[in-house]
């Protein structure tokens, strides 16, 4: 292993627009003497060409991954919109490389045989990049691929800052806070007026859509959630599909999704929609019958109720689990202080992978609310740490409303003056107190990420560092680490009230069974953002919201409701635009890798360091399959998924 590189010397919140500003001119100054020297010199060996392509790759990743995470969290307004600017710049650049023809002939001109299997895989990857570019295209097609795909990139920007920036308010009588937990009442004392403020950020919206009884505040709270970014997100999502559309044309496509898919696990376009529905029919059965048991219950408050929908949904799920499943989650919640939590996950995925987390002090971080650890092999801390990680998690003005793992750089190891560190940050919106189990999962879940780009990022290429499979896998393994969030065992070791008693055995074992209530009607759910998906970018509806009531109607188990204007905020169509499908397709293999463990102890080492290393560890340097199957001995299957749907 070779010498551990340092750390970023990241800026402090008031110096950060003008480093970010240097920062972003140095490397893409560097980037374009890099290329210019390519082309005018190309190296007569292929390794070295493929390691000055590396370098080009790290430059502009390094401008893009800091920009990234800066434009969704950094307090300042000033640095936000720099660091807009700036993945403007790097994408722009980007996307001139990939057209270029001179550029891409020195590539294909690289020996392949020359090349170590690794090399040549990443040799592979890179031709078919450009040629997905439009390298090949008549000068007049790659100048339109120029502007659509710089119009992508602002389009985009305005459509996540619009519903980053539009937090919406309810204003209620503090009598109409009934059900919700007191520390949760207490941190929402009532204002001059006597009125209470509720906001449709997720530590609002989440609590009191599951626990506040009274309907009508429950109703108003989803309906301005829904609407967040409406309308002036309209139009932007129309011109993104437009592009998207167009581009993939232009390149000889039938439209986006058959472009985007060919370089997924799924391959083509045509097969999402029957994925989809693959899923939407084996859920329907199990759907039904929940939902029929949320209408009962339902009916006991609002008898003759014929349907439920988005606004009663939370609350009564939670009715059902509490009074037939013997779970409270209000007693649930007791039991996972934010501290205890945050601490508990550092503990078990150290254990699980083999991995210390020493506090980096010496780390300066972008608000006070950020946290920094450097990540150590456990059995050889004296080798130096493999990454630093960064956690945010707490909401505030500004700032990312979802949660989601960024960059802040790939790792790379073993390529001389180019290594560096792999640094990423988990940015979530939690309460700072008690959490919801449903919190709890999802910083499972979020942290896997963030494992995997740490874990993925000791290898020489840039191209394959980190969380870089196909993204129709990058889901599975966080999916899969969310079952350690659910076991008994491992919920003891930091799940503890006030009174210092450990979550009790019996109540996570209800809390398995309750949570097996609604999957169905969750799976169709899912299924109904996969359609919207897809099908906007095939279809390319006039009307998005009656397209979107269309397509709830045709795989959600609860109806539209009225006025309401979901893919405004629906923040996926623009990451993952075409491809919803990856959350369930990744699950689906997160079942059947999960089944190589031992329920009973799910930290035995053989399987957990398997799994690390032949799974993790090796970011995109196989297709996913192939990895997969090296960590099962077997090709993946649908049977682990298909058995869970239908407990």
């Amino acid at each position: 292993m070779t010498s551990t590189p340092a750390p970023l010397d990241l800026p402090t919140p008031d110096e950060a627009r003008a480093w970010l500003d240097e920062r972003t001119n140095v490397l893409l100054g560097r980037a374009r003497t890099l290329v210019a020297d390519l082309k005018a010199d190309p190296p007569s060996e292929p390794m070295a060409v493929l390691d000055r392509w590396n370098a080009i790759g790290l430059a502009l990743g390094n401008i893009g991954s800091i920009a990234s995470l800066f434009s969704e969290v950094h307090p300042l307004e000033a640095v936000r919109s720099r660091a807009e600017s700036a993945m403007q710049e790097a994408q722009r650049l980007s996307t001139e490389l990939g057209l270029d023809a001179d550029l891409y002939a020195v590539l294909a001109g690289v020996d392949a045989s020359a090349l170590d299997p690794l090399a040549a895989r990443l040799l592979e990857k890179e031709l078919l990049d450009f040629r997905r570019a439009g390298v090949d295209r008549d000068e007049e097609t790659r100048e339109r691929i120029r502007a659509l795909s710089q119009e992508a990139v602002l389009v985009g920007q305005q459509f996540s800052k619009n519903v980053r920036d539009d937090v919406r308010t309810v204003q209620v009588r503090p009598e109409q806070l009934d059900g919700l937990p007191q520390d949760w009442v207490d941190a929402h004392p009532a204002g001059a007026d006597g009125l209470v403020t509720l906001t449709t950020d997720y530590p609002d919206v989440v609590p009191f859509s599951t626990f506040g009884r009274d309907a009508a505040v429950r109703r108003e709270l989803r309906i301005a959630f829904l609407n967040r970014g409406w309308p002036q997100n309209d139009a932007l999502l129309h011109r993104l599909f437009e592009i998207r559309h167009e581009h993939a044309t232009l390149l000889g496509y039938a439209d986006w999704a058959a472009f985007d898919a060919e370089v997924k696990m799924i391959k083509e376009g045509p097969a999402i929609p029957a994925f989809i529905d693959k899923i939407a029919d084996a859920a329907l059965e199990s759907g039904l019958r929940d939902r029929e048991i949320l209408l009962e219950r339902m009916r006991e408050d609002a008898p003759g109720a014929e349907s439920i929908d988005a606004a009663d949904l939370a609350f009564y799920a939670e009715a059902v689990r509490r009074e037939r499943f013997d779970v409270d989650a209000q007693q649930v919640r007791r039991y996972f202080d934010f501290t205890r939590v945050r601490q508990g996950l550092l503990d078990v995925t150290g254990r699980l992978f083999g991995l210390t987390y020493r506090p980096a002090a010496d780390a300066v971080v972008w608000h006070e609310d950020v946290v920094a650890y450097d990540v150590l092999l456990a059995d050889d801390e004296a080798a130096g740490p493999l990454g630093r990680i960064f956690l945010d998690l707490h909401p505030r003005d500004g700032k990312f409303k979802h949660a989601a793992q960024f960059d802040l750089a790939r790792g790379v190891r073993g390529a001389g003056d180019l290594d560096q560190l792999p640094e990423g940050a988990l940015v979530c919106n939690f309460p700072r107190g008690l959490m919801e189990h449903s919190d709890v999962t999802t910083l499972f879940h979020e942290f896997g990420h963030l494992v995997h780009h740490v874990l993925a990022g000791q290898g020489r290429w840039a191209r394959f560092s980190g969380v870089a499979t196909e993204w129709d896998f990058v889901e599975a393994p966080s999916q899969m680490l969310e079952e350690w969030a659910w076991d008994a065992d491992v919920l003891q070791t930091f799940a503890v009230d006030a009174a210092g008693e450990r979550i009790p055995r019996d109540l996570v074992e209800r809390m398995r069974t309750a949570d097996d209530f609604g999957k169905g009607y969750l799976a169709r759910t899912q299924m109904f953002y996969a359609g919207m998906s897809y099908w906007f970018h095939v279809d390319r509806p006039e009307d998005l919201t009656a397209a979107t009531q269309r397509l709830q109607e045709r795989y959600s188990l609860f109806p539209y409701i009225e006025g309401t204007h979901m893919p405004a905020s629906f923040g996926h169509l623009e990451g993952y635009s075409s491809a919803y499908y990856t959350y369930m397709w990744s699950l689906v293999i997160a079942k059947d890798m999960f089944s190589a463990f031992d329920r009973g102890d799910l930290f035995a080492p053989d399987v957990a360091r398997a799994y690390r290393d032949k799974v993790l560890a090796r970011g995109g340097q196989a297709d996913a399959a192939d990895l997969v199957a090296d960590f099962l001995g077997r090709p993946y299957t649908f049977d682990a998924y298909a058995a869970w749907l239908a407990e």
